[in-house]
């Protein structure tokens, strides 16, 4: 073993997590060096079942503060360096091996790794839905996690970007109103929030389809100007769907359009663009905004959340759409040939394919030959 090997603390907390803590523990196996499991208040047999794992098995009295909850886990902490995961978090095989080859050949420089979090999936088991976390850190360092709810753990000093992915593996069935309840709480008892409080408030009303209040608190977020610049583009886009549901059409198009104050447009902006005007049967506008999709380089190691289908797929496929509107089947199918390359079983994608032949056949059109693009 290389002398630059590191020893690691896996610190989670849980609660009633019997169905999903074994497949956790079962996947990092042999990463960690010990394993610090603080249950907040199990009924369930999570506690037995971690047992066999562990016997670093302590109790938190719950008192809806998150970060509480996993300060104090990291506090039992005793090896060079902590990782953190949730339950339903896994390692797949591929990352294991990647995370052993980090921990042998680890540069004691860096402070901080943080991983891509991938948080949903396609039915072909391609990623959709991911964002960055901080995961394993320096205990000399006694980095601290802040906010009751929708937590974050405050770093500083030389951070490792590393291509190490954690998986999430939800089941469901988690207390959807939990969140909402600890905010509400917290408002109730005259607490002043912080912008990302406001932020996170706004996005539990807005998943309660609360669109009204949703919309009063991200507004109060983005008057704070001292948001997070992804946080401050999600609430663009949050603020565009609230009005989207409202039918507030000019709103709508208004928080979409805001969303380039903060950053140079990215696909999932253009896309929503794109849809506005395509919407409206504006194609020629819709055309713009879809193509300029399309042109993007898609950010690497962005900490903002990234919808792989506006980079890849999804443009292509409303490409088709607004160049069929508009007459121009060619150009039609040739997008709609690039999303099949992504998408070969989509069923729009092939429907598409179906009616433009037949509407080559019908108007005796010469059928368009389709250079083969390549895409990544």
């Amino acid at each position: 073993m290389s002398n630059n090997s590191i020893t690691i603390s896996l610190c989670m907390i849980v609660r009633n997590e019997e169905k999903t803590i074994a497949r956790c523990l079962d996947s990092v196996k042999g990463i960690p060096d010990e394993i610090v499991i603080i249950d907040t208040g199990s009924i369930d047999r999570t506690k037995e079942i971690v047992s066999q794992y562990t016997d670093k098995i302590d109790s938190f009295t719950w008192i809806d503060d998150f970060a509480a909850a996993r300060n104090f886990a990291f506090s039992k902490a005793t090896m060079d360096y902590i990782l953190w995961l949730d339950a339903d978090d896994v390692l797949a095989d591929p990352d294991r091996d990647k995370f052993f080859k980090l921990k042998r050949n680890y540069d004691p420089s860096f402070d901080v790794v943080n991983m891509p979090y991938l948080l949903a999936f396609d039915q072909y088991g391609t990623v959709t839905f991911s964002l960055r976390r901080n995961r394993l850190v320096k205990r000399s360092k006694n980095f601290r996690w802040i906010g009751p709810v929708h937590e974050y753990l405050e770093v500083y000093g030389n951070i490792l970007n590393s291509d190490i992915c954690v998986t999430h593996k939800g089941l469901g069935g988690n207390d959807s109103n939990r969140n909402l309840k600890i905010y509400e709480n917290r408002k109730a008892k005259g607490e002043a929030f912080s912008p990302r409080d406001l932020y996170y408030y706004a996005n539990e009303l807005y998943d309660h389809q609360l669109h009204e209040r949703a919309i009063e608190s991200y507004q109060d977020f983005l008057n704070t100007g001292q948001g997070w610049v992804e946080d401050n583009i999600s609430a663009c886009g949050k603020l565009a769907d609230c009005y989207q549901k409202l039918e507030k059409r000019d709103k709508q198009l208004e928080y979409t359009l805001k969303s380039f104050q903060y950053a140079p447009p990215r696909a999932e902006f253009c896309c929503r663009l794109g849809f506005y005007f395509l919407s409206a049967e504006q194609y020629e506008q819709g055309v713009f905004w879809y193509k300029l999709a399309t042109q993007l380089e898609k950010p690497i190691n962005s900490w903002g959340p990234i919808n792989e289908a506006c980079w890849t797929w999804l443009p292509h496929l409303q490409l088709c759409v607004c160049y069929d509107r508009l007459g121009k089947y060619e150009l039609a199918y040739e997008h709609n040939e690039i999303a099949r390359k992504y998408r070969p079983d989509n069923n729009q994608v092939l429907y598409n394919k179906k009616y433009l032949e037949g509407v080559f056949e019908k108007h005796k059109l010469k059928f368009p030959y389709h250079s083969e693009k390549e895409v990544e």
